[in-house]
């Protein structure tokens, strides 16, 4: 399993267009074969700030992920427009 962690923060007045992109992102990863979770978060006092919590079943199923045309076009085109990317991490679990 590996799983990655990744912060969005919207740009001042384009939080909803952040939403619904992140809303295309996630129909379209949730289809894929090696993704086992794909679930996108809204901070409760940061309205702008958005985390995004993957699983997938290994690292292969990761580049496939980010080799799709849905992650291309979502993730890597229109996302950037309208946010930046504050962080993101990899972590695999304990045992």
């Amino acid at each position: 399993m590996v799983v990655l962690a990744v912060t969005w923060m919207a740009k001042v007045g384009h939080e909803a267009d952040v939403a619904a992109v992140l809303g295309k992102l996630t129909e379209h990863s949730r289809k894929e074969p090696g993704c086992a979770m794909y679930q996108v978060h809204r901070h409760k006092t940061e309205p702008r700030r958005f985390f995004i919590y993957e699983q997938y079943k290994d690292d292969a199923a990761l580049e496939a992920h980010r080799a799709a045309p849905h992650f291309l076009q979502h993730a890597k085109k229109d996302l950037p427009k309208f946010a930046d990317r504050v962080e993101g991490h990899l972590f695999e679990p304990l045992g």
